[in-house]
């Protein structure tokens, strides 16, 4: 017995109703989760930054919204204290990692991609490995080693470290990168008699550029952040990054200033936050490229 036309429409648009509804609830759902999880991140912004207007200097006066607001807080951080040397000091460590690293992980990247050498399957598994653990985890080992080498209190010391910890992991992005790029373009050159080096500075560096604008800008902000190594490593005050200023302007038993530790950290954010929202669409094109193949 066939079945009746109407009552197979019926069924379809029944079927396709609950579907339908099934999907309008998985989106609320999804704006909802998104929602909080706005409101969670935004928050804590909202309030250091209403509290960096905010009179008075505790922890008490500080509102996401001040009634009184006022720009001394930000006038006492660039003229009570050494807000300008911590900059300073970040700013240096920052450019050196970022130089170093975009140098050293386009080679390495480049040599693990397009070279064939013995025991490279192996050091690809230990860079693997060791990009696996925290930086901080060899923070003894490294204070050893800067004692025995003069580097403690030393900017540039830390710069180095900075540059070792993110290495491993910079290498398997532009190594991942650099298996995608043509390599009849090495090989066309390579029949013109250019040299390797030639082939990398002219065709392999220029075609890297996305990738290295990502590792540019990641490497110059992670400095700006870390805490840890700065602590252990830098002893003397001129030597201080704004981390560890703005950790000490909070922590200090005759001094608890809040509210110009929290225009401190909106002073270091807001540089970063530009530099994040001008070059968004290389950070998006460089870590999808990045992820392709590893």
């Amino acid at each position: 017995m066939s079945a009746i036309p109407g009552t197979n429409r019926t069924r379809r648009g029944s079927v396709e109703g609950r579907q339908r509804m099934r999907d309008g609830a998985t989106s609320a759902v999804m704006h909802l989760i998104l929602a909080v999880v706005a409101v969670i991140v935004i928050y804590p912004l909202v309030w250091v930054v209403g509290s960096s207007f905010g009179p008075g200097g505790g922890l008490a006066n500080a509102t996401p919204i001040p009634e009184n607001a006022t720009f001394d807080n930000y006038v006492h951080l660039f003229t009570q204290t050494n807000y300008g040397r911590w900059y300073l000091n970040s700013l240096y460590v920052a450019t050196i990692n970022m130089v170093g690293s975009v140098a050293l992980s386009a080679l390495c990247g480049w040599v693990f991609a397009r070279i064939r050498f013995r025991g490279r399957k192996a050091s690809m598994l230990g860079i693997l490995i060791l990009q696996m653990f925290p930086s901080f985890l060899t923070a003894i080992a490294v204070y050893m080693l800067f004692l025995n080498f003069g580097l403690l209190d030393s900017l540039t010391g830390l710069a180095l470290v900075s540059i070792a910890a993110a290495l491993p992991y910079n290498t398997w992005l532009m190594k991942g990168y650099t298996d995608n790029l043509p390599a009849s373009l090495d090989e066309a050159a390579a029949l013109d008699g250019a040299g390797r080096l030639t082939i990398f500075r002219k065709i392999v560096l220029p075609l890297m550029r996305p990738m290295l604008t990502f590792v540019a800008i990641t490497s110059f902000t992670a400095p700006w952040m870390d805490f840890i190594l700065p602590r252990l490593l830098l002893q003397s005050s001129d030597k201080q990054t704004v981390a560890l200023g703005l950790f000490q302007m909070i922590t200090d038993q005759y001094s608890n200033d809040f509210t110009t530790f929290a225009a401190g950290a909106v002073a270091l954010a807001l540089p970063i936050t530009i530099l994040y929202i001008v070059l968004q669409r290389h950070l998006v094109t460089g870590a999808m490229a990045g992820a392709e193949k590893g």
